[in-house]
């Protein structure tokens, strides 16, 4: 087999009696790292102290990775301009998280004759949402609903997390408010 040593320099090639020698010698494992190679390539290391140390890198890249979630808006073609303005607004928050809308137009009864009037108020939050979304996919019709997915820019959302990152530093510095008169407090009352 060809062993590759601790410091991972190359020994050459040793028979498997004399590299499991070595490895009791130096109180290391000896790991077969390549099987299909013509000799198997081995080498000598502290496997435990190897797992740990990949356990470690695992958890660190799943800590920066972020989860992307569908929150979905529901709205019906013939909403108020209020009750719009509400579900733009609570798109924008969950864009601002980072997360993916799904915008739905529900359609009941006869206004499924009229599908230009849900692709209208679609195309019309699109164009509000415009400076934080991107059209992911145009809105469709698909049995009584037509939907719509709008992903976040990405240089958006990591403004938003670098804002929310310095919030808790703002709340920390804030002072205590003063007692309420007429509260006991410890001086001795």
């Amino acid at each position: 087999m060809r062993l590759i040593d601790e410091n991972g320099e190359q020994v050459g090639i040793v028979p498997t009696r004399e590299a499991l020698q070595m490895s009791i010698e130096k109180n290391l494992d000896l790991v077969e790292i390549a099987p299909g190679a013509k000799p198997p390539v081995c080498r000598l290391m502290d496997y435990g102290k190897f797992r740990y140390e990949q356990s470690k890198r695992d958890k660190e890249a799943r800590k920066k990775q972020r989860v992307i979630t569908v929150k979905e808006v529901k709205m019906r073609p013939n909403i108020e301009q209020h009750d719009f303005l509400v579900k733009a607004k609570n798109a924008e928050r969950f864009l601002l998280d980072g997360d993916k809308v799904k915008v739905t137009i529900m359609f009941r009864g006869r206004e499924i004759s009229h599908p230009q009037l849900g692709h209208k108020l679609c195309v019309r939050l699109a164009e509000q949402l415009a400076s934080i979304a991107t059209v992911e996919r145009e809105p469709k019709l698909e049995g009584r609903n037509m939907t719509m997915v709008l992903n976040p820019r990405p240089d958006v959302v990591k403004a938003s997390e670098a804002a929310k990152g310095a919030e808790p530093a703002k709340a920390g510095s804030a002072k205590a408010a003063p007692a309420a008169p007429g509260t006991d407090t410890a001086q001795g009352n």
